[in-house]
């Protein structure tokens, strides 16, 4: 079931699966979230819960036990309940059931909550521990923008700024795009990284400890601009389908938790930025989406 939210400047449509956004519309029509196209990357903005990115073998470890998961966890495949609806509001709810407590043994709730206020779209993740032991997890969007809006646009017309930097340093990876401890240095123009992002031949570029937690994506042939403020999230990943041809879609994708890395354990509560939850205890993690034209 699709969820509409609307007001003079945005119109936003929410999928009870996955609580995952499936558009982003101006007020003229102008459409903003990747289409899902099954022939280059068949998704518009999974949720990353209860793990993010792939892991090694598909497996992790809880306090030794050897669990197995899919990638980016099982979120963005479950169908939520819709809880709250208004004009310009809605919220989703899932809770753990049998199947989820096979490759996540724990007892929680996520709800997912979307705003509109003018044009800015805030989306806030609230996990709640209701299982009688510490909750480790992962949290993360993966939300895809387009990348050739208008007629006549390609690919290279468009580059990701990030405010006050000249460079910026990501992580390296191996062979099975796990991160590596040592980092590149990648000089930015203008402050910008231009697309397709392909920097060091990585298949994703991830980030930590950004000074400013925004990132702009924008474009040298219109004035739409996707504006994503994420203070809450300490990592950020840019992501497309490494291919040979213009993917015409790139990922912004901020998140509480460092993928699979070299350089740290299997177990999941030692995963570089894993968030805890006490028994009982729950937090709200949230970002913005600001669209100018």
């Amino acid at each position: 079931m699709n969820i509409t939210l609307k007001n003079d400047q945005l119109t936003v449509v929410i999928s009870t699966l996955g609580a995952e956004i499936q558009s982003m519309t101006t007020a003229e029509g102008l459409e903003l979230m990747w289409q899902a196209d099954k022939a280059i990357w068949g998704r518009h903005a999974p949720l990353l819960f209860p793990i993010i990115g792939r892991l090694k073998d598909q497996q992790y470890t809880l306090d030794g036990e050897v669990i197995s998961i899919h990638q980016h966890g099982f979120a963005r495949d479950t169908e939520f309940t819709l809880v709250q609806q208004d004009e310009t509001s809605a919220t989703f709810t899932m809770e753990d059931s049998e199947s989820s407590r096979k490759v996540y043994p724990f007892a929680f709730s996520l709800t997912v909550s979307y705003t509109l206020s003018g044009n800015t779209l805030t989306k806030r993740h609230t996990v709640v521990n209701r299982s009688d032991k510490v909750l480790p997890y992962e949290i993360g969007g993966h939300d895809g923008y387009r990348t050739s809006l208008l007629p006549g646009e390609e690919m290279s017309d468009y580059y990701v700024e990030f405010p006050g930097q000249t460079a910026i340093h990501p992580f390296g990876m191996d062979e099975h795009c796990f991160l590596t401890p040592e980092k590149l240095d990648y000089a930015l123009t203008d402050g910008a990284l231009p697309l397709p992002p392909k920097v060091g031949g990585l298949d994703t570029v991830v980030l930590e400890n950004l000074p400013v937690h925004q990132v702009t994506l924008a474009n040298r042939k219109n004035s739409v601009r996707v504006t994503v403020d994420f203070p809450e999230f300490d990592y950020l990943g840019i992501w497309t389908k490494p291919v040979d041809f213009d993917t015409n879609y790139i990922c912004i994708e901020p998140w509480t938790t460092l993928p699979e890395c070299t350089f740290v354990s299997s177990e999941l509560a030692e995963k570089a930025g894993i968030r805890l939850l006490q028994p009982g205890q729950g937090e709200t993690l949230s970002y913005d989406v600001t669209v100018s034209w």
